[in-house]
Formats: structure tokens, C-alpha cells, sequence
């Protein structure tokens, strides 16, 4: 069996940054398959792919972000041990994946980990998350600079863990998810009936319930993050659409599920090997201690 396969989605991306995306996996030390799926009204990453040997897919029609991860997913599962979803516009270090494999090694309970994600400048994207309410979207969206919006986005953001130890999330972003396979197998893949937005949340919250769904600084990734769905008018109605479609499947107001999920967000299960972190010099170290 494999060790991991990766799937990148892309939609008339440039050239440069699908180059890098793939280079940051194929320099990898921890070696493996790459998926292409093209969901642009022409091939025009065929011939990126051709450089670099990738497994391409193009589907002729814009199939969504989960839809077209699905498909190469669906061909991993029994054929690797993790499968990486992975933003064309994410880039990162040969060791990471090699880092995140071994922690996954050692955490058969994990089904899904991500790393510490930072912008180009270095700095760190707040993109760990508990599951997310109707007001947590509406502020974010809408009151996004008043102190009682801010108060409420730091909650949903974690920003109480400080981003520097290793900590259950409920809900982590689908610009790169490191993902068991055998995991998937249990919970399913992306619900398809999400077009764009909403469908990390989803899969997050289905593998949460199962197994562990963790955030492991010890390892970094730098993702430029755009926010699109700021800027275009026809990402925006994706992405209302798509929370619409997540509260009818999970509860609007009534969720218990969801408020027992975020209150214990932050704390590791017990496990027979627990991690703890610890800050030296604003830069996260990590040991590992047996619990008797």
C-alpha cells in the first residue's frame, strides 16, 4: 500500500502558483501520487502536469471543490495509507509531510491533522475554528470590526490556544487536510452537495465524531488565502449558499451536538501517548511523555 496520495482542485489557477503547490509535494521526503483535477472550461493545467508526471483529470465542467477532490479520494481509499487535500495555493517545506506522517503513526485515533498554516509574511492564519453558528457567520461577514464581533470571532477563531500546541479542533480548513484513509472509509468523503464553502466544515464535523480531528504546529505551511469570497460577487452567493445548506443539514439554533463539540475543543483525548507542547523562544518544541 502507498503511503499517501495528494489531490489538488484547480479552476484556471496560474501557472506559477499550481507549479509550486506540486513542487512542495513531489520535493517531498515522504514520497507519493499527485492528482490534478482540473475543473476550468479548458485544460489549461495539462501542460503543468505533463512537466511534472501529475495524474490529470480534467472534468470538462466546473464539478465544485468537493465533488472533484472526490475523485481522486475515491481512488485512494484501499490504495493509501493518507490522503492529502491540498489549495493550489499552498506551498510548504519537504519535511512536512513526513512530520505529519510520523504523528499519524503514532496516533492510530487521529483521522485528520493539519498543520500550523501562516501567510507569506509569516504571520499566522486563524483558520482553526469551532463548529460554526449563524451568528458567527453573520458577524464575521457583517460587523466584522465592532469589539462585540471581535469578542465573538476570537472564540470561534481559538485565538484563546494562542496556535502554539498541539490541540483537538473541530473543524479544520480544507486548504490542506492530511487525512487516514481508512477514516474516510468510516465517515465518507465530501458531501457533494456542496458546491464551494462549507464542505471542510462538514467533513471536519463528520471525522470529529469518529476519531481525533488535530492541530499540529510542530509542522508549518504558508498559504497565500485571497478570501475570495470577499471580492466576487458569485463566491459570496457560494458561500451563503453553502452555510444555508450546512445549518439545514446540522441545526440552526437547536445544535447540542455542536455546543458540547466546541466546549471541549482545545483538549486532547486521552490517548496512550499524549503530546504536550510547551513555548520556548515564541517557537513551539514538543515532547512526548506515557501516561502511567
Amino acid at each position: 500500500m502507498k503511503k499517501i496520495t495528494a489531490s489538488i482542485v484547480t479552476y484556471q489557477n496560474k501557472a506559477s502558483e499550481l507549479e509550486r503547490a506540486i513542487t512542495s509535494f513531489l520535493s517531498s521526503t515522504l514520497t507519493g501520487e499527485l492528482f490534478i483535477i482540473d475543473n476550468s472550461p479548458t485544460p489549461i493545467a495539462s501542460e503543468v502536469c505533463k512537466k511534472f508526471n501529475c495524474h490529470y483529470i480534467f472534468t470538462g465542467s466546473n464539478l465544485g471543490y468537493g465533488k472533484a477532490h472526490n475523485l481522486a479520494m475515491q481512488k485512494s481509499i484501499g490504495q493509501s495509507s493518507y490522503h492529502l487535500v491540498l489549495n493550489p495555493d499552498v506551498y510548504f517545506e519537504s519535511d512536512v509531510l513526513k512530520k505529519l506522517f510520523d504523528f499519524m503513526e503514532e496516533q492510530p485515533q487521529v483521522g485528520l491533522v493539519m498543520p500550523k498554516v501562516l501567510y507569506p509574511n509569516g504571520a499566522t492564519q486563524r483558520i482553526c475554528k469551532l463548529l460554526p453558528t449563524p451568528l458567527n457567520l453573520a458577524t464575521r461577514r457583517f460587523l466584522p470590526s465592532s469589539n462585540w464581533s471581535k469578542k465573538i470571532n476570537d472564540r470561534y477563531e481559538m485565538n484563546f490556544s494562542n496556535y502554539n500546541k498541539i490541540m483537538s479542533v473541530p473543524f479544520l480548513s480544507g486548504c490542506f487536510m492530511f487525512l487516514r484513509t481508512s477514516a474516510l472509509q468510516q465517515v465518507g468523503l465530501f458531501d457533494e452537495r456542496f458546491f464551494l464553502y462549507a464542505e471542510d466544515t462538514d467533513l471536519s464535523r463528520r471525522m470529529h465524531r469518529e476519531f481525533s480531528t488535530v492541530f499540529y504546529p510542530l509542522a508549518e505551511i504558508f498559504h497565500t488565502h485571497a478570501r475570495g469570497s470577499y471580492k466576487d460577487i458569485m463566491l459570496t452567493w457560494h458561500n451563503f449558499k453553502s452555510a444555508v445548506q450546512y445549518f439545514n443539514k446540522w441545526g440552526w439554533i437547536f445544535d447540542q451536538e455542536r455546543k458540547t463539540i466546541n466546549e471541549a475543543a482545545g483538549a486532547l483525548p486521552h490517548t496512550s501517548t499524549t503530546y504536550q507542547s510547551i513555548s520556548l523562544n515564541g517557537r513551539t518544541m514538543a515532547h512526548r511523555s506515557m501516561n502511567e
